[in-house]
């Protein structure tokens, strides 16, 4: 009997088809579900700094439209319980030759989140970079935004993308320049524990402002939950795309090997053995196609993180729990896909071979 390594290299051109449309799929799925995990995680990590409750406007669909007074920090900085608050103002602005930066106005006790690689914190009519976007600029010593000049006065490191491809400036100049007081407080605590007690002191305040815990309100983020839904949604789309790939090749496939199986049959196997066969065929074809598509995966996220044109905003990472996520996808995709060929094929007549000469 033929073994399924034979039998794969004795159909070489739709073996590899058939291995471009798996690779193809669970490419796509990987990069998509790594992508939209990097944007969730990234945005995630910059809440997260300094950050164990976060309070915003109440009511908004984005961070980036909410809007509190800033006179609520020394009364928030003043329960028990509290080690620090910080003020940001998130905004989005041009700056020439880009289309579209992100924007940071932060209190002055959050300067220190910012690793500096050279030069000073920000004053008045000053702006400090990210060293991605830094270099994208090729090293400016002033920017223009909002038909407003601004020093550089220094150049900060980011692990976190938003950040690293973003301008910080401090809460002053970002209020001017977005007209609003802030977008978010981020209360630091002393005891994690108290975070409950702490979060409805401050929903007390104020009616017009909402306090969560940084957790829930990931959890919770509309925008974030956008993201992920629309990733599944792709994500499903190429997978589907992957199995009706692999349903119209390894049906070509069977149609080919059609003498085969009757022999097959004529001599007593059974039709579960058949059906075995094809299924390990395709699933020796899904695990090479599982490892090539990581491999090209990781390396087109290496290119997207360091494209200028992306400025540090779009990343990925493959992570254990994601690469074992495709891996059941990936196997799923190929035994799914070739189950109707595979019973079609289980179920041919020798007998109606041998009536029209083996065709």
């Amino acid at each position: 009997m033929i073994t399924p390594i034979k039998a794969l290299r004795k159909n070489r051109f739709k073996t590899a088809l058939i291995f471009m449309s798996m690779t193809v799929s669970i490419a796509a799925i990987f990069l998509i579900s790594a992508i939209s995990g990097g944007v969730v995680s990234m945005y995630s990590a910059m809440l997260k700094t300094d950050g164990d409750v976060i309070v915003t406007q109440k009511g908004i669909a984005d961070t980036f439209f909410s809007d509190i007074n800033r006179s609520l920090v020394s009364p928030i900085a003043a329960m028990e319980g509290v080690r620090e608050v910080s003020a940001m103002i998130l905004g989005a602005a041009p700056v020439d030759p880009l289309p579209i930066v992100g924007i940071y106005g932060v209190s002055e006790n959050r300067f220190k989140s910012y690793a500096l690689k050279q030069g000073s914190y920000p004053k008045a009519g000053e702006v400090m970079l990210g060293s991605k976007i830094y270099e994208t600029l090729k090293h400016p010593r002033t920017i223009t935004l909002s038909k407003q000049e601004f020093k550089v006065s220094g150049v900060f490191k980011s692990r976190i993308g938003f950040e690293d491809g973003g301008v910080v400036m401090n809460l002053d100049e970002g209020g001017k320049i977005f007209h609003k007081s802030a977008s978010i407080f981020l209360i630091s605590l002393e005891d994690l524990g108290k975070s409950d007690t702490i979060t409805a002191a401050v929903n007390a305040l104020n009616p017009q402002i909402e306090a969560k815990t940084t957790e829930s309100f990931i959890d919770s983020y509309n925008q974030f939950k956008i993201i992920q839904t629309s990733s599944e949604v792709i994500g499903a789309m190429a997978f589907l795309m992957g199995i009706l790939g692999i349903v119209s090749m390894m049906s070509m496939v069977v149609n080919d090997r059609k003498a085969e199986f009757g022999i097959m049959r004529s001599i007593g196997l059974s039709s579960a053995t058949i059906i075995a066969k094809l299924m390990w065929e395709t699933l020796i074809i899904a695990l090479a196609a599982f490892v090539v598509a990581w491999g090209i995966s990781e390396g087109v996220l290496e290119l997207i993180e360091h494209a200028e044109k992306f400025q540090g905003y779009i990343n990925g990472e493959i992570t254990g729990p994601l690469l074992l996520k495709v891996f059941v996808v990936s196997v799923a995709m190929a035994l799914v896909g070739t189950l109707m060929p595979a019973i079609y094929a289980s179920r041919i007549d020798p007998m109606s071979l041998i009536q029209r000469g083996g065709a």
